[in-house]
């Protein structure tokens, strides 16, 4: 008799997801549902300045609408998520509601935390951001006695497909040590996600598929990991099975609106295993790297290092990687390889010095992934920063 393996799955404080409506029509609902008066946008500078989304959403919260801020930088450098909160201060926010990408996301999610505990500098920043101790444990400082909660909740109206809207973990840039630090609590959750496809058509070509590559790397490092379970690699599989289908048929043809929800709907399956408790391995520790210390785009990161983890890996998990190789059509395959095959297919980088990474940089971004909140935790166990040099050598 086999005995089962016991698990806890956490929920976040999300309450809707809404999908396949335009979003300035779903905005103005959300906003009225929640009782808002004062909705401040926190939007992408290109949607604003190249197009009429943010017109159309501003125009339908009518005088709901308090102001709109854009510039977030990629990394979401702390000077940026300091500056919307100035904003949001000054013009009273009681609902902020992201529009555009990652950056966007992980800025909007981090403002009512400074609303709500007064920090008004970078440097004050320092102080409530996720550490890693000698140990190898995370130290949260939002769930300290002086932290207090949120008080303004967000709405995220994403353009990507890098997932951060379904997280109550958020991400900012040190201007110092450039080091991408990670920001968690519950509440950090949006109440509301929409998920418009019709929006998505603005993405740049690069970023929508690179950032698919990313949720494809949530799938497979669930998929890899000895602490998933059951309800969580069901939700992974799906997951790889809608990107699988939807990213190549937009490839195709970008005006296929039933492909992109594809993505997308694969996106939020792909973030509940992440949000349910399941760490991610080394891929998205080098990552988080690669992003803050080497500025590599959010999703190139898992394009160039998902493959080469897996390799890696293989020697401890083959037997977890048969399910991801399925999902690629071959059962019998090296998981690395398809996942290699596929990324190359949608035209995206393999290598880091394809992303700009030279040899010089290999041995800060091993030792920074050791400080990376999932740096310890890859089903093979890393011992230090020679085997995330290791790692580093093949992906060159």
């Amino acid at each position: 008799m086999t005995t089962p393996t016991p698990g806890t799955v956490v929920l976040t404080a999300t309450e809707r997801v809404t999908f396949g409506q335009p979003a300035a029509e779903a905005l103005a609902a959300e906003a009225a549902t929640l009782g808002a008066s004062r909705v401040m946008l926190i939007a992408s500078k290109s949607l604003k300045e190249n197009t009429d989304e943010i017109d159309r959403i501003e125009s339908a919260l009518g005088d709901r609408h308090a102001g709109t801020f854009t510039g977030v930088a990629p990394h979401v450098p702390r000077g940026d998520v300091i500056a919307a909160a100035d904003m949001a201060r000054d013009c009273g926010a009681d609902l902020l509601v992201s529009v555009g990408g990652g950056s966007v996301t992980d800025c909007t999610a981090i403002v009512p935390i400074c609303l709500s505990n007064d920090i008004r500098t970078v440097e004050a920043m320092d102080a409530y951001h996720i550490t890693v101790n000698d140990a190898g444990e995370m130290v949260n400082p939002l769930t300290g006695p002086d932290f207090k909660p949120q008080t303004v909740r967000t709405i995220i109206c994403p353009t990507t497909l890098s997932g951060g809207e379904f997280n109550p973990l958020s991400g900012a840039t040190d201007p110092v040590t450039k080091h991408k630090q990670a920001y968690s609590d519950r509440l950090m959750a949006p109440v509301s996600v929409i998920l418009d496809p019709a929006l998505t058509r603005h993405t740049p070509e690069w970023l929508w598929f690179s950032t698919g590559v990313r949720a494809l790397d949530h799938a497979i490092e669930t998929l890899q990991s000895f602490q998933s379970n059951d309800y969580c690699d069901g939700l992974a599989e799906s997951a790889l099975n809608l990107l699988i289908e939807g990213l190549p048929r937009v490839k195709a043809d970008p005006n296929d609106m039933e492909a992109r929800m594809k993505c997308q709907i694969g996106v939020w399956q792909s973030m509940l295993p992440i949000i349910g408790g399941v760490p991610m391995g080394a891929s998205h520790a080098i990552g988080h790297v690669l992003g803050g210390l080497c500025d590599v785009p959010h999703g190139y990161t898992s394009c160039v290092m998902s493959p080469f983890v897996l390799r890696w890996n293989a020697s401890v998990n083959a037997h977890r990687q048969k399910r991801i190789a399925k999902a690629f059509g071959q059962a019998d395959g090296s998981a690395g390889d398809l996942a290699d095959a596929f990324i190359s297919s949608l035209g995206m980088p393999r290598s880091l010095s394809a992303v700009g990474v030279g040899e010089d940089k290999l041995r800060s971004v091993a030792e920074y992934t050791m400080h990376d909140i999932w740096g310890r935790t890859n089903p093979r166990k890393i011992n230090g920063p020679d085997d995330i040099m290791e790692i580093l050598e093949t992906a060159r």
